[in-house]
């Protein structure tokens, strides 16, 4: 869900919001912020559009995409998402079928324990969640998951609104696993517990032969926008303390 990075030149001096009938909207010098699409750029939640400002706020001479993730998923929910929420779920729903946790490591002993330790409660938590089974391998041959269960996370998946499946994209691709993502999203995890068990053979990898500077900055890359999609859910659930 990443935006373009492309930077351009600041326009405008004052940031504010204005509060809607169905939500708000941001304005940049009294005037409304519209989407690539060039469709209006309207938040569900009042700390949603709060932080949406503050990005704007924040960008100096020269606007820069890349330091602003919140707007980049409210764009890519109204651009994105919303002309077709139904296809879009789908897709999402389309990793329950290869979802990380159910391919486990083959050795060595240390290893597949960890996984167990991690990744186990996810699983258990699903099966209670959704009334689902899964099918559990070692190495990464697929192995079909039971229709059921397919059926019971797309449904799980295609309930979520726009911007909450805009969020929940990043969390799917970047952990490999539609269940972390689900379970974060309805708050059975929290941050560092969905990321701990997203990246159990990076960290293991680093443990076993040394940090390596690239591996790791692309990890840190991936852990801001895993942060940022989280980070978007929690403030779009600030809609229902209003």
């Amino acid at each position: 869900m990443a935006h373009a990075a492309r930077t351009m030149k600041r326009f405008y001096k004052e940031v504010s919001v204005e509060p809607l009938e169905d939500g708000c909207q941001i304005l940049l010098d009294r005037r409304p912020v519209r989407t690539p699409a060039r469709l209006p750029l309207r938040l569900p939640s009042l700390a949603l559009a709060d932080a949406v400002a503050e990005e704007w706020r924040s960008q100096g001479e020269e606007i820069d995409p890349r330091a602003m993730p919140l707007t980049g998923l409210a764009n890519a929910a109204i651009d994105r998402v919303a002309p077709d929420p139904a296809a879009f779920a789908r897709g999402l729903a389309a990793y329950g079928e290869s979802d990380l946790l159910c391919y486990r490591a083959e050795g060595p002993e240390a290893l597949i324990e960890r996984e167990e330790q991690l990744w186990d409660p996810l699983l258990g938590w699903a099966r209670s969640r959704f009334d689902i089974d899964f099918e559990i391998t070692s190495g990464i041959l697929h192995r079909p998951q039971p229709k059921r269960t397919i059926e019971q996370l797309a449904r799980a998946v295609a309930a979520k609104d726009a911007f909450v499946l805009a969020a929940l994209s990043p969390l799917v691709t970047i952990s490999g696993s539609l269940v972390i993502a689900l379970a974060l999203v309805e708050r059975a995890i929290d941050l560092e517990t969905a990321w701990g068990a997203a990246t159990i053979d990076e960290a293991w990898q680093a443990e076993k032969w040394g940090e390596d500077f690239e591996a790791t900055a692309r990890l840190e890359a991936r852990r801001k926008e895993f942060t940022a999609a989280y980070r978007f859910v929690e403030l779009l659930e600030e809609r229902a303390d209003a």
